[in-house]
């Protein structure tokens, strides 16, 4: 294991409810706690390899973006201050400080809010191949990172083990109910208008984001984590141009070096290079500091 890197908690006075990708939750009754570790998923396969205080990384984006929209929607923080944990945390704070959130409650939605402002990724993939993006029709003609007339709003399964799967809007009400999906459709489109907003007087090009919502009292709130180089591609505007992958801010790095590899993106993961490590680490530190400072 890499030095200083948190790929698994154990706290045996806490009530571990779930490991996700990323984050170890844990019951505390009234609220829960959520653990950002240091583990990396990349084609929905987490690796065995982590990246250095990753999780500090995306708690901190995280928590500046949960307030930056919050004039948009609620979201479930209670407090990121670990000193503020109930007393039962309090014997584990060296490891759940800075990486850490007590949440509310939410009864969470079988759906990801998938927008995307760029073509890209797997987008670009179908639309070369279809004309589409997730069933989406687009004009003709359009490059490679090109900028799209408007965001676009393509929604996913959400698979606790395996490859998530885009779906279409009306699968998505099927799942949630016409009302609801409605309202995470408009409520992702606003936040990310305001995200790309902030995020391009900073130097910085978010392509396309995904974003998790819970219930409570009916309503949708934001969960999970929001606008962090793992739900999200960041790429630099300078030397942006239409036509060719792009530099990013994210763990396209990552990818990019499975993508040499002769493997099936499935598990097992194979494991990364220390030189890959090291650039990831650096990449998140970076954008932390780009849209916070």
């Amino acid at each position: 294991m890499t030095k200083n890197v948190v790929l698994n908690t154990d706290f045996p006075d806490l009530q571990l409810v779930k490991r996700g990708k990323v984050r170890d939750i844990y019951d505390l009754e009234q609220r829960l706690l959520l653990v950002a570790t240091d583990r990396l998923s990349a084609f929905d396969v987490v690796l065995p390899e982590g990246i250095p205080s990753k999780g500090k990384v995306l708690t901190a984006i995280s928590a500046f973006w949960f307030s930056y929209v919050k004039s948009i929607v609620e979201n479930h923080i209670v407090t990121t201050d670990v000193n503020a944990f109930p007393d039962a945390c309090q014997k584990y704070k060296e490891i759940l400080a800075d990486r850490t959130m007590l949440v509310k409650k939410a009864s969470p939605l079988e759906v990801e809010c998938i927008v995307r402002g760029y073509i890209s990724g797997s987008a670009w993939k179908e639309y070369k191949r279809d004309g589409t993006v997730c069933a989406i029709k687009l004009p003709g003609g359009l490059k490679e990172s090109e900028r799209l007339p408007e965001p676009i709003f393509t929604p996913s399964t959400k698979a606790e083990k395996g490859h998530d799967v885009n779906i279409s809007f009306d699968q998505a009400v099927s799942i949630v109910g016409a009302d609801i999906a409605r309202k995470i459709k408009d409520l992702s489109l606003a936040i990310y208008n305001k995200a790309v907003d902030y995020a391009l007087s900073k130097g910085i090009i978010i392509a396309d984001t995904k974003f998790e919502f819970g219930i409570i009292d009916g309503e949708p709130i934001l969960i999970d984590e929001v606008l962090t180089p793992d739900s999200s591609r960041f790429w630099p505007l300078k030397g942006y141009a239409a036509g060719r992958a792009q530099e990013s801010f994210d763990k396209q790095i990552v990818r990019d070096y499975l993508l040499t590899l002769d493997w099936n993106q499935d598990y097992p993961g194979p494991k990364l290079p220390g030189e890959i490590i090291a650039k990831t680490a650096l990449r998140y530190k970076e954008i932390l500091e780009i849209l916070t400072c």
